[in-house]
This record gives structure tokens, sequence and C-alpha cells, in this order.
């Protein structure tokens, strides 16, 4: 904790004035294993030197098990009005496969003590492509969810990658859901949202109607960054912490990620980053085509026609045979049905990923 204000130190030292906090997420893990007189600190320690902005949004990720109601009264007295809650699967099976066992009913338990506290929004994180996880499972989960309300999902497919974590290894192969049945137990989730009455946002989120999300996306207004979606566009996103990446518009920049080398880093008055990449006039264009496609679901016909070439003509051509989009003289629009594909969309206009070996692809749609 410590390094992360010294790195947050290193940062103002740069700045010639104080800078403007916009938006403050503490995630990326569990940040509620800290004691809520620790992530006081933390926190303090970061808006201490710093302007908030009138329209200033806090959110944090917390863990159902030890998340109590100290560290959720602790973090709304210090700003924070956005809580997200990993929730996975409420499968006994699954959770126990995946060391995640957690009930229902402490899930139920935190969304309550934070609605009662005065939290404006609440998420849950679920996951699609669980081991052992059944159409059966998948829906038991989502119906039990449903009766909480919570202001937003998000429904992510399983990220199984040995390669990166050699330890992610409690199963077989053929306990996981091949990729036909995956999708199917994607599909199953998403019916029963929409019959829920929450809105689809693309790439894996889901809103109620009257959730900021929901509300950016129809007026047009909708965001996304490393964190997913948002409502507000900042050129300027810094990630402290051990693995956080900065987006600074012109260029990437991630932190090591093991804890030990970055704070040894820190601590001795350097920077942490490990890897990074400046963006080129052709990635920002790139970039904001791809914005588009997520954000609004559609593309201008000018930006379309800068970015087209005979084999993206074809790949989307092949799309629109699918009913994934529409081509026409106003550009590209992402169906009803397209809105479950929109990362295969975007992917299409993205040339270095499709120079990557596909081992490598951390985040796939299926």
């Amino acid at each position: 904790m410590q390094a992360v204000i010294q790195e947050w130190h290193h940062y103002l030292e740069l700045f010639h004035e104080p800078p403007i906090i916009r938006e403050l997420h503490i995630g990326g893990g569990t940040p509620t294993f800290f004691s809520p007189e620790n992530l006081e600190k933390l926190i303090t320690n970061i808006l201490k030197v710093g302007k908030i902005h009138p329209q200033a949004e806090f959110s944090f990720e917390g863990h159902p098990n030890n998340t109590t109601q100290a560290h959720l009264q602790q973090l709304f007295e210090l700003g924070f009005k956005r809580v997200s809650f990993g929730v996975q699967d409420l499968d006994y099976k699954v959770q126990k496969t995946i060391n995640r066992i957690q009930p229902f009913e402490n899930v139920e338990r935190v969304t309550n003590e934070s609605r009662e506290i005065g939290y404006q929004s609440i998420s849950y994180d679920l996951v699609y492509g669980l081991p052992f996880q059944t159409k059966e499972s998948v829906e038991n989960t989502v119906k039990q969810i449903i009766t909480l309300k919570p202001d937003r999902i998000s429904f992510y497919s399983y990220a199984y990658v040995p390669w990166l974590k050699p330890g992610q290894r409690g199963y077989e192969d053929s306990d996981l859901p091949s990729d036909v049945v995956k999708r199917s137990l994607y599909e199953t989730g998403r019916k029963l949202f929409l019959e829920a009455g929450y809105v689809d946002i693309g790439m894996d989120h889901f809103a109620l109607p009257a959730d900021a999300l929901a509300l950016a996306q129809h007026g047009g207004t909708l965001h996304r960054n490393f964190m997913g979606y948002t409502t507000t566009a900042t050129n300027l996103l810094i990630g402290l912490g051990a693995s956080s990446i900065s987006d600074a518009h012109y260029g990437y920049a991630q932190n090591l990620k093991k804890v030990e080398e970055y704070e040894e880093k820190i601590f001795n008055g350097e920077w942490a980053v490990f890897k990074g990449h400046h963006q080129s006039d052709e990635d920002l264009f790139i970039k904001h085509c791809i914005l588009e496609i997520a954000c609004k679901g559609e593309l201008q016909v000018t930006l379309l026609d800068r970015a087209m070439n005979e084999t993206l003509f074809e790949e989307l051509s092949v799309m629109q045979g699918e009913g994934i989009i529409i081509l026409s003289d106003s550009g590209l629009k992402v169906t009803g049905l397209g809105r479950a594909f929109i990362r295969n969309v975007c992917s299409l206009f993205d040339k270095r990923m499709k120079s990557l070996p596909e081992k490598k692809l951390f985040s796939k749609a299926i």
C-alpha cells in the first residue's frame, strides 16, 4: 500500500498543478482484504493532493465474503458511491472447483447493506464457461441474481490462460464446456437478463434502463477504457499498483506484475513500468473506430471508408450475411443480434491483434 502512495507522488512530481480527479476505481482484485483503516489511509493520501471534480465517480470491487459493513461505510464516507461484487457463479460444485465458495446469502447481505448506506449503483460480475457449468446451473445462478436487482451486470467469458497462470489448473480440459455449449450458456444468461428488463450495453455488460450506463448508451455518450464501460471520457488514466495499466492517449504503460519487483522499483525511486506502447496516428484512428463500434454500435461511413481494404470488406460482408451488422451508404451498424458479437466486429479493425498467435489472446468472444 505504501508503494502505491509513493508511486502516486512520483506522478505528482510531473504535474505543474494539482490533478483533477474525475474517476477513481479501486480494484483489479479484492481491496476489501485490507482493513477499513488501511483503505482510509490509502484513499486519503491519494485525494489530499488532488482536486476532486464536482461530478466525480468513485467505485471499488468487493468480495461478498469479506466486505463488511465497516468497509462499506468507510468507503462511502470517502466519496465512493458505486460498488461491484465478484459473484462468478452460485453453483457449489463450480465454486469449489474454482476455489471461490460464497453462498447467495453473503451476496444478498452486502447488497442490502450497500443500499441501506446509500450506494447509488451496485454491480455484479458473473462468469460463463467455467468448469462444470451447465445450462441449468447458469439459469439457476442468473435467476437468483435477478431477484436482488443489481443496477449493472457483467457477464464475462472465462479466460482459461494456463500459459500465463500455470496454477490455474484444478480440473481437466474435459470439465470445461465446449465452445458450442459455452455459447449456449451466454445466450441463456442474456435471454434472462433481457426478460428481466436489463439493457444489453455490449461486450458482456448489461444495465437497468435507469442506470447511467444505459442512459449514456441511449444518448450516444458512452465510453470505454481499461476498466470497462464508463460514462466519462478522459485523456489521462493513471494506473497505480502492480500490473496496472496507464493510458495517456498517445501511449500505454503497464507496471511490473510481481508485487515484490514493483515495490523494489518504487522504493528505489524508479518507475515500475516494464512495457508500453506509443500510439501511432494509425493506432489512434483504429482505436477511435473500435470505440465508436463498442460504445455506439455503429461507424460512420467516412470512418469506414478510411479503414476499408479488401480483406476487411470480405470479413464485414460475411458478418452482414450472418445478420451481425448492416452495411449501407451511412456506414456500419450493429444489429440487435450482433450486439452479442461486438467484440468480434471490433477485432476485424485491429491489425495488431490479427498478427498475434491465437493462444496469446486473453479476451475472447466465446
